[in-house]
């Protein structure tokens, strides 16, 4: 079996950011991402309750220049304004004329 190489973008933000992150992501080009909710700690400690949404968790298998541009619109457009975070991880997809 044949792997192909990919890179995982995950984001985790908050749940009023879902619309607007998935929009900037199809603008993007991305052939399609994962939404589920999320909650935990960080270098802030923990969110106080639910009242503003919670948090979400957005992932998408995409090719690495394509996970760049993601990273860029994030940088720009999200992180000075939202509480947010974003990694990539290396990945082998099966079906990669998928991705």
């Amino acid at each position: 079996m044949t792997l192909s190489p990919r890179k995982v973008v995950t984001v985790v933000a908050e749940a009023a950011l879902e619309s607007r992150l998935v929009a900037d992501l199809q603008k993007l080009g991305v052939p399609g991402y994962t939404v589920s909710p999320a909650h935990g700690a960080g270098v802030r400690g923990q969110r106080e309750g639910d009242i503003e949404g919670g948090n979400i968790r957005v992932e998408t298998v995409v090719q690495e220049d394509l996970a760049n541009k993601i990273l860029d619109r994030l940088q720009t457009h999200y992180f000075p304004h939202y509480a947010c975070v974003a990694w990539v991880s290396d990945a082998g997809i099966v079906r990669g004329e998928r991705f």
